[in-house]
């Protein structure tokens, strides 16, 4: 694995292999940012016997309140089999709660209860705290160029589940 603080010191002879290293490195960074930014929350769902799949479902439940388990479905893009056994041991532990659908009683509307509202906040604060951080150092000018680069990395369909109803036009140009 390359050094990543050594970027600078390594000349490349032409702009390809610049390029090239540029892009390595921003991988790395991405990977490296990621590894991190799950690492506390991963430590506290340790406690719970949970892992990153219930963070998963524990945020879009928390941040979806009654979302049907379809539309978890879609966006989680899992299985029914792995979605059932995550949901079946958060139900379990009392941190989320399903409902039966008031027009459509097939349907199954998933809510966060007081116990998987405090777990979700345990969750997020140290995330909040690490993105507070690096937005406070990248100031305003950085944060656009973050969320830009972030959701130009997204595909056209995360796009429109971030941005409903949005008009992704100028989308097009992007390689999805």
């Amino acid at each position: 694995m390359a050094d990543i603080n050594s970027f600078e010191d390594e000349q490349p002879a032409n702009s390809d292999s610049l390029t090239e290293a540029r892009l390595i490195e921003a991988m790395e960074l991405l990977f490296f940012a990621y590894r991190d930014f799950v690492g506390d929350p991963d430590t506290i769902l340790e406690g719970h016997g949970f892992g990153r799949a219930h963070h998963r479902v524990l945020h879009f439940v928390g941040r979806n309140p009654g979302i049907t388990v379809q539309s978890l479905l879609a966006i989680l893009q899992i299985t029914k089999q792995s979605l059932a056994r995550v949901l079946r041991q958060l139900v379990e532990a009392g941190q989320v709660e399903q409902r039966t659908g008031a027009q459509d009683r097939r349907e199954r509307h998933l809510h966060l209860t007081d116990k998987g509202t405090d777990l979700w906040c345990q969750l997020q604060a140290p995330q909040r705290a690490r993105l507070e951080r690096a937005l406070a150092a990248a100031g305003p000018e950085g944060e656009v160029a973050w969320r830009t680069i972030m959701e130009a990395m997204l595909d056209r369909a995360s796009r429109n589940e971030l941005h409903p109803g949005a008009d992704h036009l100028q989308e097009d140009t992007l390689n999805d």
